[in-house]
């Protein structure tokens, strides 16, 4: 099949640094064309790609200081994906809803992926009026507040098996990863780390948004002794930071679709703490893996730090429940016994094209 794949412009792909739906995306790519589809790749020019690249713009948009109207350039990128369609035998696209509409006038296939928050009051009249349109989401608990919404199929991320790896490192530290923004609450990972008694090691980065946020209620915490802020890192810094960590702490506190943390986490085999919310829930393991504080109230009583016996314990579990190796092999894998490229893989749950011909509106 030939497959245009739609990514976003706010990072390369795969991204340098911080980046995870970009990198999903990407290893969903290297995946298909593995598995014999040819694949058309729309994303900033300094991605790096065995899809054919058609590139909107030479540089990704958020380390790009000249760019401050990004949403002008992502539509033209759905413009020409548009001017393209008949080209394809399948879109998949990235953007969440806005291809929607762009789309929906178009014959090609195509199905959405829907990677962000979906609980906003002003989500409910969009997806009410696009409630025809197939969408895949990346957990169940993302659903919930869009029941109206034309699930195909819920595909967790995964990661290529060989990404991450334990290293021999004496674990001696607590550890954030990710983003600083109020949502995921790096101020209730402090409290936690400095109430244990264990150093606190922060690997995020933090978007202009959340600036004021950041240099108002963060930056103050971050002078205790018992913080390292060491900004964010790339993936071939990501195993080593993890091996040295007691735990990792996703201490959200709010619906969170699937953060690609839960994967890293899985993948080294480590404890974490974190509230029971969206995929927190969906996410949950045995208790050896270390226990969750709730509400913020619950951490001046949390006596349950973890040690590296339980840890130990979780490695070994996790020998033998590692994620997939991307999210590709969830929806896009031959059936035993087929062999023809275009006709004998599955996609989202749509198998031959007759079948994914079968979702066009």
């Amino acid at each position: 099949m030939h497959i245009a794949q739609v990514a976003p412009l706010t990072e390369a792909i795969p991204p340098r640094l911080y980046g995870g739906t970009e990198r999903v995306v990407s290893w969903l790519t290297e995946e298909l064309i593995a598995l014999g589809h040819e694949v058309t790749f729309y994303a900033s020019g300094d991605s790096v790609t065995s899809a054919r690249l058609e590139a909107v713009w030479p540089r990704a948009l958020r380390l790009d200081g000249s760019v401050r109207d990004p949403q002008a350039l992502h539509m033209l990128m759905l413009e020409r994906v548009y001017q393209s369609a008949t080209k394809f035998d399948f879109i998949h696209c990235h953007l969440d809803y806005y291809p929607s509409s762009l789309f929906s006038r178009q014959p090609t296939p195509f199905v959405t992926t829907l990677h962000g928050r979906l609980d906003l009051p002003e989500h409910q009249p969009v997806f009410d009026e696009f409630s025809h349109l197939p969408v895949v989401s990346i957990s169940n608990a993302q659903r919930r507040p869009l029941p109206q919404a034309r699930w195909v199929r819920t595909v967790h991320h995964g990661l290529p098996p060989q990404l991450l790896g334990p290293r021999p490192i004496k674990p001696s530290y607590f550890a954030f990863l990710g983003r600083i923004a109020p949502e995921k609450r790096v101020d209730l990972a402090i409290r936690i780390a400095e109430h244990c008694g264990v150093p606190l090691k922060i690997a995020a980065k933090v978007d202009k948004a959340d600036q004021d946020y950041f240099k108002q209620r963060i930056k103050p915490m971050l002078a205790s002794k018992n913080c390292e802020y060491i900004s964010e890192i790339s993936d071939r810094d990501k195993s080593e930071f993890l091996s040295g960590a007691i735990v990792l702490l996703v201490p959200i506190d709010w619906p969170e679709p699937f953060g690609p943390v839960q994967t890293n986490r899985q993948s080294i085999g480590y404890l974490y703490q974190r509230h029971g919310e969206g995929i927190g829930v969906e996410a949950r393991h045995e208790p050896a893996r270390g226990g969750a504080v709730h509400p913020a109230t619950d951490v001046g009583n949390e006596r349950r730090c973890p040690d590296h016996r339980k840890r130990r314990v979780a490695e070994r579990r996790d020998e033998d429940r590692r994620p997939p190796r991307s999210s590709a092999s969830c929806c896009a894998h031959r059936k035993p016994g087929q062999t023809e490229t275009r006709k004998n893989y599955i996609f989202f749950g749509l198998s031959a094209r007759k079948q994914i011909r079968s979702s066009r509106v």
